[in-house]
């Protein structure tokens, strides 16, 4: 399903949302159009580019500060799918300091790593099994939301995200 990236009045990143609620938003005159993916949707009287980045017409107020919720789909996005001690593909999660001694749950305690690595560490500190991370395990970004919301950035959504990776 092709989606597009909503953007508020102020160009702030609202929401990720179906191409076809997009257009909706655009036809009804609640959005502008200021992307669009190259497609062309056909109607009887009615030929309309489908849009792939969209901006309110109003301020819409967030009441709170929307955060990526921690997931192994969004720490493999934070960490580049790559495993933080050795740099090969990661498809498991360490937790830096084991839960097995009273290591949280949280952004700054895990770590995407490969099986080899996690096994050699087992429920050791990274400096008890001789092992370094490639760098420091910290909350992504405030928009890492989209990042987990989408499989990949398209290249016309980038200079509407800050810092987008």
């Amino acid at each position: 399903m092709l989606s597009a990236l909503v953007l508020n009045a102020t160009y702030e990143p609202l929401s990720v949302v179906s191409a076809r609620r997009a257009t909706c938003l655009v036809l009804a005159d609640k959005a502008d159009m200021l992307e669009h993916d190259g497609v062309v949707l056909h109607s009887e009287s009615l030929d309309v580019k489908q849009p792939s980045v969209i901006r309110l017409r109003y301020m819409v107020k967030v009441p709170y500060v929307r955060r990526s919720s921690m997931s192994r789909r969004a720490i493999f996005a934070r960490d580049d799918h790559r495993c933080q001690y050795c740099g090969d593909r990661a498809d498991s999660i360490d937790h830096v300091l084991p839960r097995s001694r009273g290591g949280p749950h949280t952004w700054e305690n895990v770590a995407a790593a490969c099986k080899p690595c996690n096994l050699s560490k087992r429920d050791r500190t990274p400096d008890e099994a001789g092992m370094r991370l490639a760098r420091p395990c910290r909350a992504p970004r405030a928009t890492a939301w989209v990042v987990v919301s989408v499989s990949g950035i398209p290249d016309n959504w980038r200079p509407y995200l800050p810092r987008a990776s």
